[in-house]
């Protein structure tokens, strides 16, 4: 139970990586608050917490908008009191295409959500961490933020910037007590990926499975990332375990990412 009694706010909680996460937390202990623009799936991950026996609270949120995330902080701190961990998981994979082809409105709402979120969240949820003196706030990133992927500038270029966001916000909240690390996990077994090696596969004008075998060749382990995999991870760096771990960017890629 390495997060017995924590309070835990996951973004995009409602599926994929972040639905594990909930999952894994609740399993260690913490009390979860999920958002997510979705409700049907947040609903589906509650339910299956409660049926573990965990307490969840659900609040549909737009992390693009700064008064949803401002309800979701009020709603959290007026039900649990306190958060202690801050997930922020939501984000969007973004247009597949030449930057040439891509439109100012895809790029923008990539950043949107990928890093305009994130800064949100973390702005809504530090005041009560600072307060406490204590807190942990773990961003979702990924391998493509260090690495090519061609058509995807958009997601490459959010993806980096949050670790520059972790590695300074990081320097500004230590002296609190609060610890800010990034995850970047390769690529992730589900739907998410199987849609971007559709598109790989298109634009390149290659099978699925070209491409698949191409995505993996880096890899030393040579497969996807089972989501719990990533979940393990974020459970590691929110426990005392990870105490003096901070400004952190953490590959879970199989290898494919060892910088």
């Amino acid at each position: 139970m390495l997060l017995q009694g924590k309070v835990a706010v996951i973004t995009g909680g409602g599926r994929g990586i972040g639905r594990e996460i909930a999952l894994a937390y609740a399993r260690e202990g913490a009390k979860l608050v999920l958002a997510a623009r979705s409700v049907p799936e947040l609903e589906e991950t509650r339910n299956a917490i409660t049926a573990m026996g965990g307490e969840v609270l659900v609040v549909p949120t737009d992390i693009r908008n700064e008064q949803s995330v401002a309800a979701l902080a009020q709603q959290t701190l007026e039900h649990f009191s306190r958060v202690d961990i801050l997930v922020n998981n939501s984000g969007i994979a973004g247009p597949t295409a030449p930057l040439w082809e891509i439109a100012s409105a895809e790029w923008e709402e990539t950043f949107a959500v990928n890093v305009t979120g994130t800064f949100l969240c973390c702005r809504a949820f530090l005041p009560s961490m600072m307060q406490q003196s204590a807190g942990c706030i773990v961003i979702i990133g990924s391998m493509t933020g260090k690495r090519h992927l061609p058509g995807r500038t958009p997601y490459a270029a959010s993806k980096l910037a949050l670790v520059g966001l972790a590695r300074t916000l990081a320097w500004e909240v230590g002296p609190y007590g609060i610890r800010v690390n990034v995850i970047s996990p390769g690529p992730v077994e589900g739907a998410r990926i199987e849609g971007v090696l559709r598109k790989q596969a298109e634009m390149k004008g290659i099978s699925v499975e070209e491409t698949r075998r191409a995505f993996l060749s880096d890899s030393p382990l040579g497969r996807l990332i089972p989501p719990r995999d990533v979940a393990a991870t974020a459970v590691f760096l929110a426990s005392d375990l990870a105490r003096s771990i901070t400004g952190e960017d953490l590959n879970v890629s199989a290898g494919i990412t060892m910088y």
